[in-house]
């Protein structure tokens, strides 16, 4: 498959290309480092020409473009230029990737209805980021719909590299509270090698129309205590909905990944715990 990337030079987009030519496909690579702008509608159709499927990773949350005007610009127009590209070159799927941040609860924007987060809970986004992100998303849903062309919209929590691990580990040995102050991201994580896995899952996958889905570790990173004991310590007055999975795996992942699982037929491989070498503790 001809598979146009944007933001290929990025983090998470230079592992997703190396992943996609291991495996055999032709990438289109389309980054900012290398003169491509997302607003440029034009050049966006002559890259997405003869491409098969289009995994959509650029975005405005760094670099000259973070302004809150800027984000919108690029999340949103750069957005609704990539859709029109991968409809003119009438691709079989789109892979868009969104982030947690479209829930608004967050970086500490607000506490969250219950625990543990999962696809269906309510967002409220109230910084440009995540409200760029969620609108994005709707477009996606209205594209699609018009089009017929299935899209995948991933969301994310923090996208680790495999150092990060033991910088973490370290910066709680030096302050414990770090794991939760000043903000508590709910253990939440995902290593980019299986976001990565992820997002060719979402590309190659069997779909139809629109499918927004968490994604993230299997498991929570955490200095000993368990899922429920972090709940309870930050947020002891949000509901809690766990069941008795979190009995069975006490460090169990509070943002669900069971829809990613299913419909993509996907797994995280690299949990805290694997990593680490720990039962939970740091």
């Amino acid at each position: 498959m001809r598979v146009l990337v944007t933001g290929d030079r990025g983090r998470v987009g230079s592992v997703v290309v190396a992943d996609l030519v291991a495996a055999g496909h032709d990438v289109v690579g389309y980054d900012r480092v290398d003169g491509h702008d997302a607003l440029d509608p034009q050049a966006l159709l002559a890259a997405a020409d003869g491409c098969q499927g289009v995994i959509h990773l650029a975005h405005g949350y760094s670099g000259p473009e973070s302004t809150p005007h800027g984000v919108m610009e690029v999340n949103l127009q750069g957005a609704w230029n990539v859709l029109c590209a991968a409809e003119e070159a009438v691709v079989s799927r789109v892979v868009a990737i969104s982030s947690v941040n479209a829930l608004g609860v967050f970086m500490g924007e607000a506490a969250p209805d219950y625990l543990p987060i999962d696809d269906d809970h309510p967002c409220y986004p109230g910084r440009a980021y995540g409200i760029s992100k969620r609108l994005s998303e709707d477009m996606c849903r209205l594209w699609s719909a018009k089009t017929g062309i299935p899209v995948v919209c991933l969301r994310p929590p923090a996208v680790w590299a495999p150092d990060r691990y033991a910088k973490i580990q370290e910066a709680r040995r030096e302050r414990p509270e770090f794991e939760w102050k000043p903000i508590w991201e709910y253990g939440a994580f995902i290593d980019v090698r299986d976001l990565s896995a992820a997002i060719l899952c979402a590309l190659l996958k069997p779909f139809d129309g629109v499918g927004c889905l968490l994604v993230g570790s299997s498991d929570i990173t955490t200095s000993g205590r368990t899922s429920r004991e972090m709940a309870e310590l930050v947020h002891p007055d949000v509901p809690w909905r766990g069941g008795e999975e979190y009995n069975d795996d006490p460090y169990r992942a509070l943002v669900s990944i069971d829809n990613a699982r299913r419909a993509l037929g996907w797994e995280p491989q690299h949990t805290w715990r694997a990593v680490t070498g720990t039962d939970g503790a740091s």
